[in-house]
């Protein structure tokens, strides 16, 4: 047992060795460009798109779509320190001491976990089927809860936490346990439980705020 978690271990911390700025400058690059190549596919399912291009009627979407470029790496900071910290403080509760910067680490390579399906989004729709609305491509979420309802039927506040409960969100869970165990040398149970009692509580708590606050 103990030689798997070595094993393991060394497999974790050669991902995490490699130049954290460049690392971060090229997964900003990589969700820009699938972002705005997934909201351009949104903007072409419209009906009468070149039309309504033409008036000047998309001028309010092109905004807010350039806002939400601009603000994509403050984003995913904020995300990964905030993901650093919880899992750093209950590292703490549990009684590990353990390096805040490369809890960092983690969470930025683990990042590309959260790429994926925005990669399958622009996949999927990159010629989309005739007759498919840009609702449609909007609303999709691959390997999501949300997407074993109808849209329509759902709460309003629902809509995200659904979004949020993947396929990927649990792979992200699995990766960080991983990795608390090659940063804490912890066993991987242990390391399970520490990403529970931080991570993942944080993350259900923070659903159940949004369903609460949602107006």
């Amino acid at each position: 047992m103990m030689q798997e978690r070595t094993t393991i271990s060394q497999r974790i911390e050669s991902l995490l060795d490699f130049d954290k700025r460049v690392f971060f400058l090229i997964l900003v690059i990589f969700f820009l460009v699938v972002r705005f190549l997934t909201n351009d596919i949104i903007l072409r399912s419209i009906p009468g798109y070149s039309e309504l291009e033409g008036e000047g009627s998309f001028t309010i979407f092109h905004i807010f779509n350039t806002l939400n470029y601009l603000w994509t790496p403050f984003s995913l900071l904020w995300k990964f320190t905030l993901t650093a910290f919880i899992i750093w403080t209950g590292s703490f509760a549990f009684g590990y001491k353990v390096p805040f910067m490369k809890l960092w680490h983690l969470a930025l390579f683990g990042e590309l976990i959260f790429l994926l399906p925005e990669i399958i989004k622009l996949i999927y729709f990159i010629q989309p089927q005739e007759g498919i609305s840009f609702q449609e491509i909007r609303d999709f979420y691959p390997l999501s809860l949300y997407s074993l309802f109808n849209s329509v039927e759902i709460p309003k506040q629902y809509h995200y936490p659904l979004r949020s409960l993947n396929i990927f969100e649990l792979i992200y869970i699995g990766f960080l346990t991983l990795g608390f165990h090659s940063i804490s040398r912890q066993k991987i149970p242990t390391s399970f439980l520490v990403i529970l009692g931080s991570y993942v509580s944080f993350f259900l708590l923070w659903l159940l705020f949004y369903i609460l606050v949602y107006k």
